[in-house]
């Protein structure tokens, strides 16, 4: 007699290799959508980056294999637990800080700026501390109170300001606003009152006049040509007249791929890395650029639902910061290039060229999927 199992086997042969599958997933602890949606804006980026290249295969090559060095990364992460990121935090976030202080001293020199350390491999430890910042502000909140007292807000905004103000030191200043933020962010989502979210943003009216004078002579012509590029077309306000003639132009559907005038005539600066979203927008048009915001919208949306479904603290303000600094960094970008912010060097994530920012932005998916992957059944 054949028995029911059997029978079920026999008449669905394809069943077996699918649930494989999903079990070889699930023991890899890696989140199927957060997945679907990163590689599909990979992928599409591969595509626009190729173009921007001027069709350039080895440009293309390279990036893959930054890719897939950041999906191993990215699925390293996604194995340790919470509870163990938790314990090592507190030695990340102190290791990041002694590298920044080596990079003062002895980091590479490199377009005007100290940012970069050679220890057999060149990388630059301003990039851990996006997620060394939102780890440690989260493990400090963690068993304390909800929403945070003044003085515990005190002691985190040195955590977030000693790193922001190494980093701002090299100068970077992009980098060192963006890790502000993921701070930030975090405090945000512990639950700061709207009162005192208010009176820091009134400080921040002075703060923003001292920083002025903090700023290099470069950094303030960018803030000025945000306000009238025009001033000086063929100079500061260059890059972002050429953007916004390669958006405009792209229309709706845009010029097709590899069609872009503005790229392939190198009338684009730096289009392949900070401005690849005007490549994006002259070749594909409106469309194109909608549905990359899509995907972007899709991946932000499923690490705030971990986020919201994760079992502690920790992980619940680790997790919404790691989503809405991801969020941060694209709108950052995409406004940039479309002149609603000046231009700081940010890159398009996932979709322009580099290789550290790729290797970080992985390993953060790879932190939103250990918290997904190691969640406990609460009772209802």
């Amino acid at each position: 007699m054949i028995r029911l199992s059997e029978t079920n086997r026999i008449l669905s042969p394809r069943s077996a290799p699918a649930s494989s599958f999903a079990e070889l997933v699930r023991r890899m602890n890696i989140d199927g959508p957060l997945l679907g949606g990163i590689l599909l804006i990979c992928v599409f980026g591969l595509f626009v980056l190729y173009s921007a290249s001027g069709e350039d295969s080895q440009v293309l090559i390279n990036q893959s294999i930054r890719l897939g060095v950041a999906l191993v990364a990215m699925l390293i992460v996604a194995q340790l637990p919470p509870d163990f990121l938790r314990r090592w935090t507190p030695w990340a976030y102190l290791l990041g800080l002694i590298l920044l202080t080596l990079v003062l001293t002895k980091g590479a020199v490199g377009q005007g700026a100290r940012r970069w350390l050679d220890l057999g491999i060149r990388f630059q430890p301003s990039e851990a501390m996006k997620l060394a910042v939102p780890m440690m502000t989260a493990w400090f909140l963690h068993d304390r109170q909800i929403p945070p007292r003044l003085g515990h807000l005190a002691i985190i905004a040195l955590m977030i300001g000693i790193p922001t103000f190494l980093i701002a030191t090299q100068p970077d200043l992009g980098t060192s606003l963006l890790i502000a933020a993921s701070g930030v962010i975090v405090i945000i989502l512990a639950g700061m009152s709207f009162r005192l979210m208010l009176g820091l943003g009134l400080l921040a009216v002075p703060g923003a006049y001292g920083l002025w004078h903090f700023m290099q002579d470069y950094q303030r012509q960018r803030v000025l040509t945000l306000l009238d590029p025009d001033s000086d077309p063929l100079g500061a306000g260059y890059n972002i007249i050429q953007s916004k003639i390669a958006i405009g132009s792209g229309g709706l559907f845009g010029k097709g791929w590899t069609n872009g005038s503005q790229a392939h005539l190198e009338f684009l600066p730096e289009r392949h890395t900070d401005f690849i979203f005007a490549v994006l927008g002259e070749e594909f048009g409106l469309l194109g650029v909608l549905g990359l915001l899509v995907l972007y919208m899709f991946v932000i949306g499923r690490g705030l639902y971990i986020a919201v479904n994760a079992h502690d603290t920790y992980s619940r303000l680790l997790a919404g910061s790691i989503s809405l600094t991801f969020l941060v960094y694209v709108f950052v970008n995409t406004a940039m290039v479309t002149g609603l912010v000046p231009v700081v060097g940010v890159p398009l994530p996932l979709v322009s060229f580099g290789g550290t920012s790729m290797v970080t932005l992985m390993a953060g998916f790879g932190i939103l999927m250990s918290i997904h992957s190691h969640r406990k059944l609460l009772p209802h």
